[in-house]
C-alpha cells in the first residue's frame, strides 16, 4: 500500500508501474469496455487510445458545459419547486449529482437519448471496477449493449473510449458533488465554488484508489518493490499526508499542492476541466439555490437532501 504524496506521485509518472491489464473480451460488454478504454489499457496501447478521448474533449468546451450543467440544474429545482416533494425537497445524488453530467456530456458526444442514457451508465459505473458482483456485471452487459445502440456510428474503439468519459462522468463526477454539497453549502459565501472543489477533491476524494503493477524492480520510499508487485495507491492518505498538506485535515482553500484525485503522470486524467467545470456548475446552483436539509427518519443516512431557499 502506498500512501505517501511524494511516493504516490512517483509511481503515477514511472513507467515501470502499469495498470494491472484487462483481459480482451468480443465486443458488446463490459468486459470488451473496460479492455477498450485508455484508462485500463496496456502500455503500447495506452497512447492511441488516450488520444481518442482527448479528441473528444478536445472538442468540448468546459466553459459551455458549466452554462449547460447550471441550466439543466436550474430547471429541475424549478421542477422541485412546484411538485408536492415533501417541502422541496432534493436528493442531491439521485436528482442532480448521477444526472446531470451525464445528460450534459451525452448530448454532446451524439447518443440518440441522453435521459436513458443516464441509467444505463449508472449500471455500467456499479460494475466498472474489478470485483463487482455477478448480478451488477449482467446488468451493466445489458447496459453496453444499450449504450452502443444509442452512440453514433464510429470504430468500436472509438466508441468504447467516448463511453468510458461517460461513465467516469456518472461516478467520479458525482461523487465529487455530492461531497462538495456537503462542504459547501456551509461554507463562506466569500469561498469561490472553483476553490471550493479543490479542496473537496484533496479532503473528500471521489476516487480513493487506483493500482498499480511493478513491471521491473524499483525501489519506493528507500524500499525495494519486486517486479509483478502490485501497489495500492491510497490518494485519500496521499491528499492527508502532512508532508505536502499542513494541517491536513482541516478544510483551507488555496493550498500549494495540488490533490492527486485526478493523478499525475501520462495517465492522468484527461477530462479534468471538464469534470470540474460539470460539477462546478451544479454545485453552484445549489450554494445559491438550497440550504441543508434536516434528516427525517424515513430518509436514509446515506442519502444526502437539501431544500430550496
Amino acid at each position: 500500500m502506498v500512501t505517501r504524496y511524494a511516493d504516490v506521485v512517483s509511481v503515477l509518472t514511472d513507467p515501470r508501474c502499469v495498470v494491472p491489464p484487462a483481459e480482451q473480451a468480443p465486443e458488446g460488454a463490459l468486459a470488451w469496455l473496460r479492455a477498450s478504454v485508455s484508462r485500463f489499457s496496456p502500455p503500447d496501447r495506452h497512447a492511441a487510445r488516450r488520444a481518442v478521448g482527448v479528441a473528444a474533449l478536445d472538442a468540448l468546451d468546459p466553459r459551455e458545459l458549466r452554462v449547460a450543467a447550471e441550466r439543466l440544474t436550474g430547471r429541475i429545482l424549478d421542477r422541485a419547486a412546484t411538485g408536492d416533494n415533501g417541502g422541496d425537497r432534493v436528493d442531491v445524488n439521485g436528482d442532480l449529482a448521477r444526472r446531470v453530467p451525464p445528460v450534459v456530456l451525452a448530448e454532446r458526444l451524439g447518443l440518440a437519448d441522453p435521459a436513458a442514457a443516464v441509467a444505463e451508465v449508472t449500471a455500467v459505473a456499479a460494475a466498472y471496477h474489478p470485483g463487482a458482483e455477478p448480478a451488477a456485471v449482467r446488468r451493466a452487459d445489458r447496459a453496453v449493449a444499450a449504450l452502443l445502440a444509442m452512440s453514433p456510428p464510429a470504430p468500436a474503439e472509438v466508441t468504447a473510449n467516448r463511453l468510458g468519459l461517460l461513465v467516469q462522468a456518472a461516478d467520479a463526477t458525482a461523487g465529487l458533488i455530492v461531497a462538495a454539497v456537503r462542504h459547501g453549502l456551509a461554507a463562506p459565501d466569500g469561498l469561490g465554488t472553483d476553490a471550493l472543489l479543490a479542496e473537496v477533491l484533496r479532503l473528500d476524494p471521489p476516487v480513493r484508489v487506483t493500482r498499480r503493477v511493478a513491471a521491473d524492480p524499483l525501489s519506493l520510499g528507500g524500499q525495494p518493490v519486486r517486479a509483478g508487485e502490485r501497489l495500492l495507491l491510497r490518494f485519500d492518505a496521499a491528499n492527508r499526508d502532512p508532508a505536502a498538506f499542513p494541517e491536513p485535515d482541516r478544510f483551507r482553500a488555496g493550498r500549494a499542492n495540488a490533490a492527486l484525485t485526478f493523478g499525475a503522470g501520462p495517465r492522468g486524467c484527461p477530462g479534468q476541466r471538464h469534470a470540474l467545470a460539470l460539477a462546478a456548475g451544479v454545485v453552484g446552483v445549489l450554494r445559491r439555490r438550497c440550504r441543508p436539509a434536516r434528516p427525517t427518519p424515513d430518509v436514509p443516512t446515506t442519502r444526502l437532501e437539501v431544500i430550496l431557499r
